[in-house]
Order: structure tokens, then C-alpha cells, then sequence
């Protein structure tokens, strides 16, 4: 069973691993096989979910509130994440000529007020920004922020893919602790770990969430020298610990780091989650950790 644990002070209760849905859409399921599936990772212990209001061209936190219009009292039993900031061009927005990033006050409320009505719900337990936005007002960012927190429509607010310089930027503006940064960390790409990333979060003892932890399948099928070394790796360390797959190694790799990474889960496949989930009981040494770094890197620590 998935506990629950502290993101950050003054922050949400969260489990362990995150449902990710920006892939519903693909998944091609009714809205009873939806709710189906919701109910069984919650059951695992897997209450929190995370979307995106651009996920599926649009299309994902809708598909996530039909199923959970079905049984609306599964709603007390999660926690929703969800982004904004994002603008995409395309088929649903074609005044827009290019993608483009709005952190503006009027986008992040009107963009909430949207996610509520998709997903059917009165309130959002986590608000993050999508991404780092270059023309950020950090002050209009915490009015947008103050105003949503006071109607009670976001509880808590965190950002995603940001800078350490642009989370304690937009940190200063703010009264309450952002509770997250959630960020790309995976065997092929761990940047965070080098820029002062993942040193910020642990210093403010607040946890990252960690997307694309399976790096989009280019562990398992990627043909570049690295994925191929990283792969290797991997599949001797799935001997050693006793893994079922390496899918499970990486899960405990990523859960490593002392910032207590909150890996998110892609996958639309019970048996995928389950997996995981299987995944925590893993112990991995220093040394079993570094080996994957060096797979990664090509070379040696200094």
C-alpha cells in the first residue's frame, strides 16, 4: 500500500506515486473503464492524479471529469494536480500562431476556472505553473495565486520545470511555501541533479515531483550508445535487487535521491501501476545508484 507523505511545510499530503493522465486520451477507454481504473489505483494507495489543461490537445482533464462525474464521491479519496501556462496552437486555438507560455493574472484564473469545469470539480489541491516563463511578473503571478487561494478554488501552488533562481524568485512574492517544482529525472536525463535543482528543494525540505521517469520509453528501446549502456546496466541491476523489470529499478533509482523525488506514473495499465507500486519495497546501495549514473554519463565520477 502507497502512504502518504508531507510534499512540503505548510503543504498537501500527496501518495508516494503520482497517477499521471496526460496520456488518457490514447488510452481509448469508456468513462466506466476510466473510473475503473481510478478506483484501482486509489485502492493501491495511488490517490493523487496529475494533469495538465493542455494534456490531449485540451482533452484530458474533460475525459478525467466524465469518469469521475460517475461517482463523485471518489473525489474525498484524491488529491488533483494540474497545470497552466502552457498556450498551444492547433486545431482548438487557431487565432494563435505559435506556442507561447502566459502566466499573466487573467490566464491563470480563467485557465483554473476551465480545469474546475473540466474535471467537475470545486476545487484543485495543487496549482503549478507549466513552465518557465521569461515574461513572468512574479507579483501579478502572486495576486492570480492570492485570488484563487481565497475563493478556495487551488489550495496549494507549486510550479513545474523552473530554474532554483526562478522558483525562489517567485517564492519571494509569495506568503505560503510553493509545495513542489516538478521536473524531468530519469537515467537518460537527471540534469536536475547538477543545476542546483534538486539542492534547493532539499534545502527548503519541500519534494519534487518527477516526470517522464521511464524518459518516454527510450530506456527500452532507444538505440543511442547511451540508452544502450543505460539499458545494460539497468538489467544487472534487476538481477541483483530481485526486480521484476527494469521499470521497477528505475522507480527506486529516481526514489533515491534525498529530495524524495514523487515519481509519476504514465502508464493507463493496472498492471504497470501495480508494478510499481512493488517498486518501493526496493533497496538500493550508493553504489548500485552511481552505476547508473556512470551508464548514463559515459565516464567515470571526478
Amino acid at each position: 500500500m502507497v502512504q502518504k507523505v508531507i510534499l512540503a511545510p505548510q503543504g498537501p499530503q500527496l501518495s508516494e506515486l503520482v497517477q499521471g493522465y496526460w496520456r488518457v486520451a490514447d488510452w481509448h477507454m469508456t468513462p466506466e473503464q476510466r473510473l475503473a481504473f481510478l478506483r484501482q489505483h486509489v485502492e493501491l494507495g495511488v490517490t493523487t492524479v496529475d494533469h495538465a489543461d493542455i494534456y490531449g490537445n485540451y482533452e484530458c482533464e474533460r475525459l478525467f471529469g466524465e469518469a469521475l462525474a460517475l461517482d463523485k464521491s471518489i473525489r474525498q479519496q484524491i488529491q488533483i494536480v494540474t497545470k497552466c501556462n502552457i498556450m498551444l496552437c492547433g486545431d482548438k486555438t487557431p487565432q494563435r500562431k505559435i506556442n507561447h507560455y502566459n502566466s499573466s493574472q487573467q490566464h491563470i484564473i480563467a485557465s483554473v476556472e476551465n480545469s474546475l469545469r473540466n474535471l467537475q470539480v470545486d476545487n484543485i489541491d495543487v496549482l503549478l505553473l507549466h513552465r518557465a516563463d521569461a515574461l513572468m511578473d512574479a507579483d501579478e503571478v502572486a495576486q492570480a495565486f492570492a485570488t484563487l487561494k481565497a475563493s478556495g478554488k487551488v489550495s496549494h501552488f507549486g510550479v513545474s520545470n523552473f530554474t532554483p533562481r526562478g522558483f525562489e524568485l517567485l517564492q519571494s512574492r509569495l506568503d505560503a511555501p510553493l509545495v513542489t517544482n516538478q521536473v524531468e529525472i530519469n537515467p537518460l536525463n537527471f540534469d536536475v541533479a547538477d543545476d542546483g535543482t534538486l539542492d534547493l528543494m532539499q534545502t527548503l525540505r519541500t519534494r519534487p515531483m518527477a516526470w517522464s521517469c521511464l524518459a518516454g520509453g527510450a530506456i527500452f528501446s532507444g538505440d543511442t550508445e547511451q540508452a544502450q549502456r543505460v539499458r545494460g546496466e539497468l538489467e544487472a541491476l534487476k538481477e541483483e535487487l530481485g526486480a521484476c523489470s527494469i521499470d521497477q529499478v528505475i522507480y527506486a533509482w529516481v526514489r533515491k535521491l534525498p529530495s524524495k523525488p514523487l515519481p509519476i506514473i504514465g502508464s493507463g495499465k493496472i498492471e504497470r501501476v501495480t508494478s510499481a507500486v512493488e517498486a518501493l519495497k526496493l533497496d538500493m546501495t550508493n553504489e548500485q545508484w552511481y552505476r547508473v549514473w556512470v551508464a548514463s554519463k559515459g565516464h567515470g565520477v571526478p
